[in-house]
């Protein structure tokens, strides 16, 4: 048993209420597929992908907390200010594992935690509903090397000066489909897969325009100024 823990809504789990955690177990998503049979034969279809690649179910995240404390009452006082921590949020929000670094989850409490009380200690049982991704913490193109992974990174120019027209390659390291922030000087065109994208002065974002799969090659044309601002999500 170490000391590691969670940050869940902006406060740790040791560091702030002195939990220390027993058990975990991180779960995985599974996909969600939309299939269709052909009629009269043993042809099956796909469409799970057919409009902004694949989807995927919420992924449960179990943590079991060690409560202690020699006193009864504080016990129980100890139980009611970390189930207050755990439920409090009505959203999904941050939550950092200690041992995910450079990730995050965006998870919250839908039911009831279970607490397994002993004579001076409890187990708290707290399960998460999660979105289905870990998020990276640093946005793509980022130039720190510290945290650098060389099996998940791509060291990747996100900023362009564009003078004209220009051939660029964005790379999308994760396993979902991303919908990047994109910020101009002037109004742009990028060019994407054949089709053309009108991209508006300031900061814009559409659904029509996503990053699939790792190589995503574009033509950008007009003059001035363009990034792309997103951050890799993984399984």
């Amino acid at each position: 048993m170490t000391r590691f823990g969670i940050t869940f809504d902006g406060n740790h789990s040791y560091r702030d209420y002195g939990l220390t955690v027993a058990d975990k177990v991180i779960g995985n998503p599974s996909k969600i597929k939309v299939k269709e049979r052909v009629p009269f034969s043993n042809e099956i279809y796909d469409f799970s992908g057919i409009y902004s690649g694949q989807e995927y179910e919420e992924r449960l995240l179990t943590y079991v907390f060690n409560v202690k404390d020699y006193d009864k009452i504080d016990l129980s006082m100890k139980k009611v200010e970390v189930l207050n921590w755990v439920m409090r949020p009505n959203r999904k929000v941050k939550l950092i594992d200690d041992y995910i670094p450079g990730y995050y989850f965006m998870a919250e409490v839908e039911e009831d935690p279970d607490f397994d009380e002993l004579r001076y200690h409890g187990r708290l049982t707290v399960n998460f509903i999660a979105y289905p991704f870990k998020i990276g913490e640093l946005e793509e193109g980022n130039d720190l090397w510290d945290p650098f992974n060389f099996l998940l990174d791509y060291a990747q120019i996100t900023e362009f000066d564009i003078r004209g027209s220009q051939n660029i390659t964005l790379y999308n390291p994760g396993a979902n489909t991303i919908k990047p922030t994109i910020r101009t000087t002037t109004p742009m065109q990028i060019i994407k897969d054949g089709k053309t994208f009108n991209v508006p002065v300031g900061e814009s974002e559409s659904y029509d325009f996503l990053l699939a799969g790792i190589e995503n090659k574009l033509t950008v044309r007009g003059n001035g100024k363009i990034s792309f601002h997103f951050q890799k999500e993984l399984i």
